[in-house]
């Protein structure tokens, strides 16, 4: 399955269905990667301060990965046309 995710609270969604997925509580995917409960809670509710590192380390512990395109819609005319 691919989704496009262009905010940090698309992040955050994604990152929850796919811990539900695999049947795991915050505190489990917390131990599995070493980071805070309370951590994990504010990245899933859309935190905009996340670390990249963060996120790799959270996408590797769920057997997610990032893959980058060029979006299909053409060319972009300003910072408004990317959200």
């Amino acid at each position: 399955m691919s989704l496009i995710i262009r905010s940090p609270k698309q992040l955050g969604n994604t990152i929850r269905r796919a811990r539900r997925q695999h049947n795991m509580t915050q505190t489990q995917l917390a131990g599995l990667t070493g980071l805070r409960q309370e951590l994990i809670s504010k990245i899933e509710t859309g935190h905009e301060g996340t670390k990249l590192s963060t996120v790799f380390v959270l996408f590797g512990a769920l057997g997610l990965e990032i893959v980058v395109e060029m979006r299909a819609a053409g060319e972009l005319k300003g910072i408004e046309d990317i959200f």
